[in-house]
């Protein structure tokens, strides 16, 4: 279940997610890159990471590079707050290139604040009440910080528009900025890269072309209609990106999120 925000806090966040596994066994999932940050919030949820470490009930994740391999035992509920990529250098005043593929514990920053969705989720409210009441606290925590910063906002928007098929002398002719200032402020903000964020924006756009196409075995023809100059291209930044081939992804039954799957035992 996909809901998105209030016209309020769309400059904040992107969408929620609700997942729910009611199967009493061990999954494997697959987190990977889509430009974003966010926040899980669990009350149930024994999830580990690629080191066997126990993750936190409730965290935040910084803006990923690279896929993270997670596994989960027994059922779970979740809250996954998908948030626009500046959204921490705005609320919590931390530079986005310090937490890039880091999971932070929420508690670590907010405390205890987020008992109360955690509780919720634990006694089965609906998730729709949840989400409303988390719009709510949202909307409180951005009224004591400042708007986001408009040039960062319109670029990204400009960078979406174009499906990631920008130039960095493009980006420098329509922001009148240096390549350097641009860079700096994408580290600082969003914690990576112009470059990569394109790469990031042009994989999804290929993603949604393979979804809604009615021949799954065009993945020529759709790499060269999302902007890749070859097939070996798509080939060798889809599996950097999400570790696996665009036919075995296709294969992948389990598609929980547009960025999180779960990945068969091997």
């Amino acid at each position: 279940m996909q809901i998105s925000p209030p016209k309020q806090l769309a400059n904040y966040i992107k969408h929620y997610i609700f997942l729910e596994n009611p199967e009493d066994m061990t999954k494997n999932l697959r987190l990977f890159a889509d430009g974003n940050t966010g926040l899980i919030i669990s009350a149930d949820m024994n999830m580990r990471d690629g080191q066997d470490s126990n993750l936190p009930l409730s965290f935040f994740y910084g803006q990923p590079t690279k896929y993270k391999d997670l596994s989960t035992k027994g059922q779970f509920s979740l809250l996954a707050v998908v948030f626009q990529p500046y959204f921490f250098n705005l609320l919590f005043d931390v530079a986005a290139k310090d937490i890039k593929n880091e999971i932070v514990s929420a508690s670590d920053i907010l405390k205890d604040q987020l008992l109360p969705f955690q509780e919720k989720l634990d006694n089965k409210e609906d998730p729709q009440s949840i989400i409303a009441a988390l719009n709510t606290y949202f909307m409180k925590l951005i009224s004591t910080k400042n708007n986001p910063d408009s040039w960062l906002m319109k670029v990204q928007q400009y960078m979406l528009q174009n499906k990631g098929a920008l130039s960095l002398k493009e980006l420098e002719h329509f922001t009148g900025y240096s390549e350097r200032h641009i860079e700096r402020k994408f580290d600082e903000n969003i914690g990576i890269s112009p470059k990569k964020y394109s790469t990031i924006i042009r994989l999804h756009h290929f993603l949604s072309l393979m979804k809604n196409s009615t021949d799954q075995n065009s993945i020529a023809s759709l790499s060269y209609e999302a902007g890749y100059s070859d097939q070996s291209h798509l080939i060798r930044e889809f599996k950097n990106t999400i570790g696996l081939t665009p036919g075995q992804y296709l294969k992948t039954e389990n598609k929980l999120a547009v960025n999180f799957i779960e990945i068969p035992f091997t």
